[in-house]
């Protein structure tokens, strides 16, 4: 991996990580158009840790007082009607599903998964499915309404991100618009759901990213660290930005975004300008 491609792969990624446009699905497509390579799973996996580390920034505040709820509700009945008492367990059960089905097709994910008209795919499809739950959504629902039934399901949406091109925050947004939650509530509990999954992914990943599994770019340790700090600064303005633009915004924006990339990558696919894997 050059060092160009270090600084251009390390901010897609923390400008597309808390979009609902797949992160992994633009290194990947980027990757490919730009450098005729894929940047590979392990390192869109390590990068990621930089936007988590956004997310805790960010949060911080809130994660603090989740944690010290939840411990103190193992113990105090009283304290287990609080908000922050129950976030903590959303997001333990929310995080069982991507954790077993990332560990059950590990394989897949970083070879079969990556296949560009996969993505261009799902990028189209899925875009159909955020059109939707925007337009059905009732987006009533305020965070202090979130309870164990909308974290199990929201949670099996982010598992489906797994699948480049779907999109870890547009799967669970998604979900949340048709559970009724309100675009920020859904947004607010995404990023906190995807805390636990992306840091034990990109731990995990964190020895093949040096040696690539199939045709993945292979990176230095200086070079991971640097990409992984540019996806840090970069997803930090990107989250707030985001909370923002929901608020007065709707997904269509996200929706015909997508539905454009895919276009653009079938069309190249089908003309024989890039390669499919």
């Amino acid at each position: 991996m050059t060092w160009l491609q270090t600084i251009v792969l390390g901010a897609i990624q923390g400008a597309t990580e808390f979009l609902p446009i797949s992160s992994s699905g633009h290194l990947r497509i980027f990757s490919e158009l730009l450098f005729g390579n894929d940047a590979g799973a392990s390192f869109t996996a390590v990068t990621q840790l930089g936007t988590e580390a956004a997310v805790l920034l960010y949060f911080a505040k809130d994660i603090g007082r989740i944690v010290a709820a939840w411990f103190r509700g193992l113990f105090d009945k009283a304290q287990r009607s609080n908000l922050d008492y129950r976030m903590g367990w959303y997001v333990i059960i929310g995080t069982i599903p991507v954790g077993i089905l990332g560990l059950l097709f590990k394989d897949q994910i970083r070879t079969g998964a990556r296949n560009l008209w996969l993505i261009a795919t799902m990028l189209i499809v899925f875009a159909g499915v955020i059109a939707l739950a925007e337009y059905v959504g009732r987006k009533t629902r305020p965070i202090e309404k979130l309870n164990m039934r909308d974290g199990l399901i929201m949670g099996g949406a982010q598992a489906l991100a797994l699948i480049p091109g779907v999109s870890r925050s547009g799967g669970t947004i998604s979900a949340g618009l048709f559970l009724g939650l309100t675009r920020e509530a859904a947004a607010r509990y995404s990023f906190l759901l995807a805390i636990p999954a992306v840091l034990a992914s990109g731990l995990f990943s964190l020895p093949d990213a040096f040696e690539p599994v199939g045709e993945g770019l292979a990176a230095s340790g200086v070079q991971l660290l640097i990409a992984t700090l540019i996806a840090f600064a970069i997803g930090y303005a990107s989250i707030a930005w985001l909370l923002k633009f929901v608020v007065n915004h709707s997904m269509y924006w996200f929706v015909g975004y997508r539905v454009l990339l895919g276009l653009l990558v079938l069309g190249l696919l089908a003309g024989g300008v890039i390669s499919a894997t």
